[in-house]
């Protein structure tokens, strides 16, 4: 089986989870936008969290070109990606008990905020605890992750559940369990994740979802332009000195 078909055969599946996540979330990706821009009509805040290389979809939508200038990245020492040492920390520190309730105290979210967790597997305590202890504090929670682990794995959380069970609303991926795409003669391991494609996807349509929401309502959506094109960083100037209480990456 040569490379070229294995692509092909990676798109392929990629563009299908792309297509269901179109097709079956659209409400909820609806209702996601909806929630974003009523909390910045309220004067709230936004912020995103993702362990590990759930992190990734996380990152993707904080201080980016083109996208909503609230967004701040919820972050979790040692844990936020893989560059810790050695990698296999950060997946141990998805495992801890309390660590999520210890970031979020000392974190600027208050009551009425939005909190997006992003968690694959949705199993380990990290993430559980934080949609806990979000909901706990006030913060309306909005869970991205996949169902089919809820239904194929069993929670490492000390309660049993997972992430699932502790939002205001739920996102499904589709990603079946193990994120691999392709099976192949000559691998012995399933391979080709999907999920950082997938799930980055869904919250730019979520972000966009609340672009557009804002605009409906007669409100400019404070969106960031690319600092590489002329005019750009007097423009994202302009828009973080207006909402400078409301952005977090910056200080």
């Amino acid at each position: 089986m040569s490379e070229n078909k294995l692509a092909g055969q990676f798109f392929d599946a990629a563009i299908g989870l792309l297509q269901r996540a179109r097709d079956e979330e659209a409400d909820r990706i609806t209702a996601a936008g909806a929630m974003l821009a009523d909390t910045v009509v309220d004067g709230g805040r936004l912020f995103v969290f993702g362990a590990g290389h759930s992190s990734l979809p996380a990152q993707d939508v904080v201080y980016r070109a083109g996208g909503l200038a609230l967004m701040n990245l919820l972050a979790v020492p040692g844990a936020v990606g893989i560059d810790v040492m050695p990698a296999t920390l950060g997946s141990a520190l998805e495992r801890v008990n309390g660590l999520a309730g210890a970031v979020l105290d000392s974190s600027p979210v208050q009551p009425g905020d939005v909190l997006i967790v992003i968690s694959l597997s949705g199993r380990n305590s990290l993430p559980v605890e934080m949609a806990m202890n979000g909901r706990a504090l006030g913060l309306k929670v909005i869970g991205v992750t996949s169902l089919a682990y809820a239904e194929q794995t069993r929670s490492r959380h000390v309660s049993g559940t997972f992430l699932k069970d502790h939002c205001d609303l739920v996102i499904d991926s589709k990603i079946p369990p193990g994120d691999a795409e392709l099976t192949a003669d000559g691998i012995a391991a399933p391979f080709a994740p999907a999920s950082t494609v997938v799930t980055s996807a869904l919250l730019q349509a979520v972000v966009a979802t609340a672009a557009g929401e804002l605009a409906a309502r007669g409100i400019d959506p404070p969106m960031l332009r690319s600092g590489n094109v002329d005019g750009g960083h007097e423009w994202n100037g302009r828009v973080m000195a207006e909402y400078g209480d409301r952005i977090f990456f910056r200080h």
